[in-house]
């Protein structure tokens, strides 16, 4: 039995971007039919309509790839509208911008892709949404279920076998802290970085420090911790220093310096005993 495709709708009041977004919807074997919107409210009256003739209708939409800076309503504003439905579509943010991920995950958001699109994110975000329909979980109810989220405030660094669970449009995945090169705070959030991408879990960056510091886990800015292991590269340019994780860049705070760069120097040599004669 082959996978129902995907009904979709499109919304940037750039053209160019939504035929970028268009582009890559047509070329993925798993999207069905698309429809475009130029501005948020056309758009909202069209999915309007999807949710008012219900998931059989002939207006029916899965999911809307939704940018979020746009003139009049945002795509935030879309998204809060579409929460006093009773089984709106899914939603993917689609954005130039990262200060919005909070925001757009605290409203159910299936992913949050960032501008410029790359093809293999892109794939991945419209597989999250296949599995998800597939599952009978979209279009879906805007409120969760009583009692509190899979995943939202479970303590991360308490998961079994070193798991981290995250949710993300109600499916609670695990992601292995072995995995994690380093975290970034974002207000009560902290995001995960790993080779593979990001997540945002809802936990202060100094509760994940002092579970994670055994697992080699150190700070290196009031905002950010790095795992030791993933650290490629420690360079002092200009009396300024960063480490080298993967492709990335990250600063180290001058209150962070010395410790790290001991920290550094004891697992490059550690100190063997010498046995007493």
């Amino acid at each position: 039995m082959t996978d129902t495709p995907l009904r979709v709708l499109a919304v940037d009041d750039e053209e160019p971007a939504l035929e970028e977004l268009l582009y890559l919807l047509g070329e993925d074997p798993r999207v069905g039919s698309v429809v475009p919107a130029l501005e948020a409210t056309g758009a909202l009256r069209r999915l309007s309509r999807a949710v008012e003739g219900g998931p059989d209708g002939a207006d029916a939409l899965d999911v809307v790839f939704l940018d979020i800076n746009m003139p009049g309503l945002s795509g935030l504003d879309v998204a809060r509208l579409l929460g006093g439905f009773a089984a709106p579509p899914l939603i993917v943010f689609v954005t130039a911008h990262e200060d919005f991920a909070v925001r757009a995950f605290d409203l159910k958001a299936v992913d949050y892709l960032l501008k410029p699109l790359r093809r293999e994110r892109f794939s991945e975000a419209v597989r999250r949404v296949a599995e998800l329909t597939r599952a009978g979980q979209g279009p879906r109810p805007a409120v969760p279920p009583a009692g509190p989220r899979a995943g939202a405030d479970r303590q991360p660094g308490h998961a079994a076998d070193g798991q981290v669970p995250v949710e993300l449009g109600g499916v609670t995945r695990f992601v292995s802290v072995a995995d994690i090169t380093d975290v970034e705070a974002q207000g009560d959030y902290a995001r995960l970085h790993t080779a593979q991408g990001s997540h945002l879990v809802r936990i202060p960056l100094s509760t994940l420090e002092e579970q994670w510091r055994p697992r080699g886990f150190v700070r290196i800015h009031r905002s950010r911790l790095v795992a030791l292991s993933r650290i490629e590269e420690l360079r002092l340019d200009g009396g300024n220093l960063t480490v080298r994780v993967g492709d990335r860049v990250l600063a180290v705070s001058r209150r962070n310096a010395r410790e790290l760069r001991d920290l550094l120097t004891r697992r490059a040599n550690p100190v063997q005993r010498l046995p007493h004669h």
